[in-house]
């Protein structure tokens, strides 16, 4: 028979035990985890690097997706300020894009910031544009600026409150005319009753 004081050594190598192998389960799942994300995000990929040149991004973060035709073809790997401007251009942002859209994103010509969903998440979205020449990826690429919300917002504005003044003043024309309507119609009853009675000079 095993003695009395066996028993708690037995019972603490056991919580021991268990905890141990909870702790390593939970590092597998975590590295699990972290590989599919890595996967996801292409971190495994072979990828080669291009700079776009922008003058606002409007909230696009590094890690955002880059996108050719709705696939995702790359990330952002980083936002950065200029030493100097180029074109007009105050801002860099290095696209890391996938190896094996190579010749998919050496056919296009275009490249912009746009918002996708509810909560407004940026990205990079690039496409064709046969009015431009191809990319030169060994030159910094001239992006389009996003469009900026609040001016937008400020231009509508603008405009509502001029449609109003305009509104306002054809009211205003429109009392004129019908005034003056009514009284050339109040003149014409006047020289028709004149002529009736035989005395027009009467009507001044």
């Amino acid at each position: 028979m095993p003695k009395d004081n066996e028993r708690p050594m037995n019972n603490h190598y056991l919580r021991n035990t268990v905890a141990g192998l909870f702790f390593v389960i939970g590092l597998v799942l975590i590295a699990t985890i972290v590989f599919w994300i890595g996967l996801e995000r292409g971190m495994t990929q072979p990828k080669f690097q291009v700079i776009a040149l922008f003058n606002q991004v409007s909230g696009l973060v590094e890690g955002a997706p880059i996108r050719i035709s709705g696939i995702n073809v790359g990330v952002v790997g980083g936002i950065n300020f200029l030493d100097e401007p180029i074109e007009g251009r105050s801002l860099k942002v290095t696209m890391n894009i996938f190896k094996k859209y190579e010749v998919q994103f050496r056919k296009c010509a275009r490249l912009s910031i746009k918002t996708e969903g509810v909560l407004g998440q940026k990205l990079v979205e690039i496409s064709e544009d046969h009015s431009r020449k191809f990319f030169d990826v060994t030159k910094p690429i001239i992006g389009e600026d996003p469009l900026d919300v609040e001016n937008m917002a400020a231009v509508i504005t603008r405009t509502a409150l001029s449609l109003k003044t305009t509104s306002d003043n054809a009211d205003s024309v429109m009392l004129d005319l019908k005034e003056a309507a009514r009284k050339t119609k109040r003149l014409i009853n006047r020289i028709e009753e004149q002529i009736i009675a035989g005395d027009l000079f009467k009507i001044f």
